[in-house]
């Protein structure tokens, strides 16, 4: 999990929360659903992701996987490591990009909805 926290974000505030969002996620049966685990298992990769890379079935993809992939997706550096060993407590289950570096957390899904649509113009 700390190589998708890893590649999931460069801000270090926000490792210990992302960490929170996964381990949240997996206790209640969801998908992670994280991009980089699909771009990971991608062997050729065109940005952005379409819907059809997302249904793209590879040992990695948490779109479709149920738990965690087969292995790791990078080299989690310690900070990671950390985030995973002590997330900060809370009920987040979701987020998306601000396009900044940054991420909008959500506890529900109407939030995470209302979220994206603001930060990706849908």
């Amino acid at each position: 999990m700390a190589s998708i926290v890893e590649k999931e974000t460069a801000a270090p505030k926000e490792r210990p929360i992302i960490a929170q969002v996964f381990i949240n996620r997996l206790r209640k049966g969801m998908r992670l659903q994280t991009d980089p685990t699909v771009i990971y298992g991608l062997k050729k990769f065109h940005s952005p992701l379409t819907k059809i890379d997302l249904r793209t079935p590879t040992p990695y993809n948490t779109y479709i996987l149920p738990a965690l992939p087969q292995g790791p997706i990078c080299n989690p550096g310690a900070a990671a490591l950390r985030a995973v060993m002590r997330p900060t407590p809370g009920h987040y289950y979701y987020f998306v990009s601000r396009h900044n570096g940054r991420h909008a957390f959500s506890t529900t899904l109407k939030e995470h909805n209302r979220a994206v649509r603001k930060y990706r113009g849908l």
